[in-house]
């Protein structure tokens, strides 16, 4: 006899996705595309435009095969899973969607939806984290009951509460997929929020791996708790100096074809271009008579 296949989620996503919530053909509705709303509770808000336009594709050639699962508000019908679907039925020009009508409260509204899309991927690392932290805030549930609640571990839920510390512009890098989760967990370790910016350009600029990054941050961390660091810490740092510091190394970077950091420091500073032997420094030197010369 074949073992059971175990199911992926925890005891909480188990017990709101039973089989007694499996709809049958009868509880489908046909519902007028302009009375359904967006799920308030929605954890995801990032929704990929290519990603949409293919799905609206397949839904004029097939329709809608999963209904919506939404719930009575009013005179309209509010999403509580399935506005990906809702998005893209709009934009394939349907007049009706198929539709389940559950008895959700706003809690069950929020586990619902997040279900949904830590089942599909869909949750960025940020939204992941806001929706704990939701869960936390609004419903008053310590990590534990999240965690089991998601069927992750507690750590797991931890690890993904502590991403809100992150500069929030940081944080839109992270939205946007531009550092992974790995990276954006490594750049914690840093509590200056400009120079955690600093650092993510860098490492989306060098296309730099988790592993680096997290040497990178470790050196920067011990460099920092240096006497002579911890009186730069007290300086002010200028997030517009600092923009355009990454911007001339950036710009430098293409010039020589190789590492270059611009470091500034109460309007003083210094450039450092790396060099991998004595015939690179000779290539460098030369570019930069060249420029010179100019």
């Amino acid at each position: 006899m074949a073992a059971q296949k175990k199911s992926g989620l925890g005891k909480g996503l188990g017990a709101l996705m039973s089989s007694n919530d499996i709809p049958q053909e009868n509880n489908v509705l046909e519902v007028d595309i302009n009375k359904i709303t967006p799920n308030k509770s929605q954890p995801r808000n990032v929704f990929n435009d290519a990603s949409l336009n293919e799905l609206a594709q397949s839904i004029e050639e097939m329709g809608i095969i999963q209904p919506l699962t939404v719930k009575r508000v009013d005179d309209y019908y509010e999403i509580v899973a399935g506005e990906r679907r809702w998005r893209a039925a709009r934009i394939a020009g349907l007049k009706k969607v198929p539709v389940i009508v559950k008895e959700y409260d706003d809690l069950k509204s929020l586990e619902a939806a997040l279900i949904e899309n830590i089942q599909r991927e869909d949750l960025n690392p940020m939204e992941e984290a806001f929706t704990y932290i939701r869960f936390s805030n609004e419903f008053g549930m310590n990590q534990e009951e999240i965690a089991k609640k998601v069927g992750k571990s507690r750590s797991a839920v931890a690890n993904a509460m502590r991403l809100a510390n992150l500069d929030k512009r940081v944080q839109v890098f992270v939205k946007e997929y531009k550092l992974t989760n790995g990276h954006a967990r490594a750049l914690l370790a840093l509590d200056d929020g400009n120079i955690q910016f600093e650092m993510a350009e860098k490492i989306i600029d060098e296309d730099l791996s988790v592993r680096v990054t997290e040497d990178l941050v470790k050196v920067t961390v011990e460099n920092m708790n240096k006497p002579q660091a911890v009186e730069e810490k007290k300086v002010i740092r200028n997030p517009e100096v600092a923009r355009e510091c990454m911007r001339i190394a950036k710009e430098l970077r293409s010039i020589f074809g190789t590492k270059v950091n611009v470091k500034n420091n109460k309007n003083k500073g210094k450039i450092e271009i790396e060099y991998n032997s004595i015939d690179d420094l000779d290539r460098i030197v030369g570019l930069i008579k060249e420029k010179m010369q100019n």
